[in-house]
């Protein structure tokens, strides 16, 4: 019995770290759609945010989830989607699934 708890505890703890990861960036979008609204007008909000949320690092993606709590967008929050966005791995991502799919 020991033993199946040892064993399955470590799968327990992946899936709750996948939960919290996936809370997390449900809460992050809440902030980055209005900044880049705000910062990148007519940008694709959907794409657009997704790519930010994947390239934000851990505590980006933990700053601007908690941004989201706020009524407006931050200066902070805006500076820190103003300095995410123009990363080159943001940028492929625009470029392949964030713009493009709008502009065929």
């Amino acid at each position: 019995m020991i033993r199946i708890l040892a064993l399955t505890a470590p799968f327990a703890l992946l899936a709750c770290a996948d939960v919290q990861d996936q809370i997390a960036r449900d809460a992050a979008r809440q902030a980055v759609r209005p900044a880049l609204a705000e910062r990148f007008p007519g940008v694709p909000l959907e794409p657009a945010s997704d790519c930010v949320i994947d390239n934000a690092s851990a505590g980006e993606l933990r700053r601007l989830a908690l941004a989201a709590a706020q009524p407006t967008v931050s200066p902070e929050t805006q500076a820190l989607v103003t300095e995410i966005a123009p990363r080159p791995a943001t940028i492929r991502c625009l470029a392949t699934d964030g713009i493009a799919p709008f502009l065929i």
